[in-house]
Parts: C-alpha cells; sequence; structure tokens
C-alpha cells in the first residue's frame, strides 16, 4: 500500500534521530570500504546500538554477507538492503485492528505503564474510528489517576465520543462492567478501555486486570476481543520487558508504539517484531492527532535508514 506522501514526510522526520544516527554510523564505515568480517562486526554493533536488538542485527548482518561478502558497497546499497530486510520482518505484524461486526460492541483493552501516552493513543485512535464512520465508546477505567479521566474525558469531547467515567478511586473492574452495558444499549460498534499501568505494584495491576476481564466476560464470553499495549519507543529494550510482564497479566493481541519522533531507538519495533510476532497497529510521531497512523512496514522501513518511500 502506497504511503501518502505528507504522512511519509512526518514519519520520515518522526524516525530523523534514528535514521540520522544509523545513516551517519554507516556512512562512517562503508566509505570506501568491501564488506570484510571487520566492517560486518562494525556494523552489528551499530545496529544493536540503534535498539534493533541483538538477534536481529545479526541476522541482518549475516544477511547482507550471503550477498556482498569481500565486495565493494557503498553506504545507500547497505541502507537499502538493510531497508528491505527489516520490511521483510516488520511485514507480517503491520496488520490494522480489525473490528468484527460480530461483537457488538467489539471490546479493546488497552493497556500500558504510565506515561507512555496510553490515554492519547486511544483518543486519537478514537478519533480515527469515528472518522471512518464507527460508533465508538471509551471508558475511563484508570480510575487511580484522575487526570486520566480528565484527559479521557477531553478526547471523548475532541472526537465525539461517549465516555463512561466515575470518581478517582471508584471500583474499575465494576466501571468496565457498566460501560459495556452502556455501550450495547447505545449500539456503538467499538468500546475502548483505558486502564491503570503502576507496574510498580505488579500483583495490584494484575488483580484489576484480571478483575476487568472477569466481569467483562459475565456479560460478552469472548471480552475483550483485543488487549492492545501501548509502548514508549524512547524506552528502547526496556520494552521487551514490558511486553513480557503484560503478557503475563493479560493476553496481550496487539501493540502499539508512540514517540517515536522523541528518540533514536525506533529501532526497537523491529526487535519487538522478530521477538514477539504481535500486531502493530499504529505508531506514533507526534502530539497531532495526525501524527499516529496505522503501522505500515516498508515506508517504516525507508524512514529508518533515511531513505525516500
Amino acid at each position: 500500500m502506497k504511503t501518502e506522501g505528507g504522512w511519509f514526510s512526518r514519519l520520515k522526520a518522526g524516525l530523523s534521530r534514528s535514521s540520522s544516527k544509523l545513516a551517519d554510523g554507516i556512512g562512517g564505515i562503508f566509505t570506501k570500504r568491501r564488506l570484510d568480517a571487520e566492517a560486518l562486526e562494525e556494523l552489528e554493533e551499530l545496529l544493536i546500538t540503534a535498539d534493533l536488538g541483538v538477534e536481529t542485527a545479526a541476522s541482518l548482518t549475516a544477511e547482507l554477507a550471503r550477498d556482498r561478502f569481500d565486495k565493494d558497497i557503498s553506504p545507500e546499497e547497505v541502507r537499502r538492503a538493510l531497508a528491505g530486510q527489516i520490511a521483510d520482518i516488520l511485514e507480517p505484524v503491520a496488520r490494522p485492528l480489525a473490528l468484527d461486526p460480530a461483537h457488538s460492541p467489539h471490546v479493546v483493552l488497552v493497556v500500558g505503564v504510565n506515561g507512555t501516552g496510553k490515554t492519547t493513543t486511544i483518543g486519537k485512535l478514537a478519533k480515527q474510528w469515528r472518522d471512518e464512520g464507527h460508533g465508538v465508546m471509551l471508558a475511563a477505567c484508570d480510575t487511580f489517576r484522575a487526570a486520566a479521566i480528565e484527559q479521557l474525558q477531553a478526547w471523548g469531547e475532541r472526537s465525539g465520543c461517549a465516555v463512561v467515567a466515575a470518581k478517582p478511586g471508584a471500583d474499575a473492574a465494576g466501571l468496565a462492567y457498566d460501560a459495556l452495558i452502556q455501550a450495547r444499549e447505545a449500539g456503538v460498534d467499538l468500546l475502548l478501555i483505558d486502564t491503570a499501568g503502576r507496574l510498580h505494584n505488579k500483583a495490584e495491576l494484575m488483580a484489576e486486570l484480571e478483575k476487568i476481564s472477569r466481569v467483562l466476560k459475565k456479560l460478552d464470553e469472548g471480552a475483550p476481543h483485543d488487549v492492545l499495549l501501548v509502548l514508549d519507543a524512547t524506552v528502547g529494550q526496556n520494552a521487551h520487558a514490558q511486553v513480557e510482564t503484560f503478557q503475563r497479566l493479560v493476553a496481550v493481541s496487539s501493540l502499539a508504539v508512540t514517540k517515536l519522533d522523541g528518540t533514536a531507538r525506533g529501532g526497537v519495533l523491529v526487535a519487538l517484531a522478530q521477538k514477539f510476532a504481535l500486531p502493530v497497529i499504529a505508531v506514533g510521531v507526534g502530539e497531532a492527532i495526525e501524527d499516529l497512523r496505522p503501522f505500515e512496514a516498508r515506508p517504516f522501513a525507508a524512514a529508518l535508514m533515511g531513505l525516500e518511500d
């Protein structure tokens, strides 16, 4: 699928810190140089420092060596070859969240640690689905933070979506139950449930997420139909630990990766794709609604390597 020029420009600008690190490093390694063992080792180290991960870096350099070992190669050729390999890794996970019309509504439980942009991501996704003609309702089940409730209510007003909320400290599972009842009565297509993300107390968080899932199943045995984990790209390899933790707490079915514009660690998305193979439904490269868009493998790989789409 061809990406719109405007979005590719924003994606490329958002990934500029990551792509500059990689392009400068590759340029330094391969200026007037053959692809020998020493160059491959330096390239592998560069990819690791860009948060592509040890396994991914090793597989990318091995693939490059298969075709070009001991041959002259330019920095541009290296970047293009790597972009093609990275796109191949990302293609299987570049899948949008598909709303199942058999569910009324389709329930998405949104999880993630505080500070990832979870509530903002919910608001942006809600606006996009509303603009596509879907009925959307939001549930402010991060009752631990008053700011999260207020933020989701503001996004509800902005996107034209009803928000089910309660006072800070209210029972999150009870609120989720009420939200699903209201979503059914309203006949909406999609219910997005915000949740707390205080990982410093995993036992409490686990109990809360389990309770939310349990009470939703009283109304719909299949709910939640999706569990979306929102990750902040600036944490780099720590994102792996967050995926593993939330997978233990709840059955994560997809990822959204935010704040790619604030880091040189954009390569972490490639490492996550190779390790976990979870669908990436959206990526964020800024604050505007337009800066969170469906994830596409080849434009992302090209932007990561500082290439044109």
